[in-house]
């Protein structure tokens, strides 16, 4: 039987256009503050993941220097993925299952401004097929959206209206980058930037940081009175050739969702990485919300996106309003890869 394990403390920065300073430095933010909030010392932290990409900072082993912002003294047992750090918090939860270990730290954190991500992701495609194509996300998204309208499963107004909710919902986060009140008949007047979305379908450009607590059983009530517990989290990965899928669907989300239990209950709040405007309607369907489903309060990913966090940004979102009581059980969704390809979710509920 799987042990139970809790988000007991959650921080993040706000999403930066250009944090002038390291990455360590938004990290060490978050880990203060989770340590201030539980008490903790740095010694209690029984193990420390990160995700992180050293893509984006164009130098291997870039990671080793985001220590640095957790403080390496006492030892740090650590690991890293080179992934969103939802993923972290995937490997974290699997690591607290050997019951060796019962409190650990997840951290999240990318500067995506001193670069320009549209000429880097493509390096991470497939080198022999899809690399040389330069086929970019931005590009691929319109592929993507433009395939959703030809099977008639949304239109450009829907797109708006995805925008134009985000971003109003955005204004009540104080961490959100884009945050206003649009109406859509103006945002589709907009330019197209790549056909059929417009430059507001996309996520903006974004530096930033997240981290969270994770605690096992006891020690988890021991650490809050509010312990958000993890009742299921599970990935699943889509074929890495487009050619090869309907974009206009997502099969590893849906085998996720059945793998997490998404439907034994009602979902009062999901919080999507939906990085294009276009790839709500596809998670909509793949997870089957309703209208019950309040989908991305905080704005999600097109109100900031402070990339390799943005998924554990989706877990905190969720996990505050269950800790406030705005919600009772909800779910968090991180994307990797062009297109939706692999799909994290988290269900979380609260309770003691």
């Amino acid at each position: 039987m799987a042990r139970d394990v809790a988000v007991v403390a959650v921080s993040q920065t706000p999403s930066y256009r250009l944090f002038n300073d390291s990455e360590a430095k938004l990290i060490m933010r978050c880990v203060n503050d989770l340590l201030t909030s539980t008490g903790l010392e740095r010694i209690d932290i029984e193990f420390t993941i990160a995700g992180s990409c050293d893509y984006l900072s164009g130098m291997p082993f870039a990671f080793v220097q985001n220590i640095d912002g957790v403080g390496a003294w006492p030892p740090v047992y650590e690991s890293h993925l080179e992934m969103d750090a939802a993923w972290a918090l995937s490997e974290a939860w699997l690591r607290l299952q050997l019951g060796d270990i019962d409190v650990a730290l997840v951290i999240g954190s990318g500067k995506s401004s001193p670069g320009q991500p549209r000429e880097v992701f493509p390096l991470q495609t497939d080198p022999y097929v899809m690399a040389p194509l330069g086929a970019d996300p931005v590009s691929l998204a319109g592929i993507q959206a433009q395939a959703l309208i030809d099977a008639g499963k949304a239109t450009e107004r829907d797109f708006a209206e995805v925008v134009a909710r985000s971003r109003r919902d955005a204004m009540g986060n104080p961490n959100a980058q884009v945050a206003k009140d649009v109406k859509v008949d103006d945002l589709l007047q907009a330019p197209y930037f790549s056909t059929p979305l417009r430059k507001h379908d996309l996520c903006p450009i974004s530096d930033g940081a997240a981290a969270i607590i994770v605690a096992a059983g006891d020690r988890a009530r021991q650490l809050t009175d509010t312990p958000v517990w993890i009742r299921g989290i599970d990935h699943r990965i889509d074929s890495h050739h487009p050619g090869l899928r309907d974009l206009t669907d997502s099969p590893s989300t849906h085998i996720a969702a059945d793998a997490v239990g998404l439907h034994d209950g009602p979902i009062d709040v999901a919080e999507l990485m939906v990085s294009y405007s276009s790839e709500e309607i596809v998670l909509r369907n793949a997870l089957g919300l309703d209208g019950g489903t309040r989908v991305n309060p905080s704005g999600g990913p097109l109100a900031g996106h402070p990339v390799m966090a943005t998924g554990l940004v989706r877990v905190i979102e969720v996990a505050q309003r269950i800790k406030a009581g705005e919600a009772s059980r909800g779910v968090a969704h991180a994307s990797s890869g062009p297109l939706l390809q692999q799909n994290l979710l988290c269900v979380l509920e609260g309770g003691k």
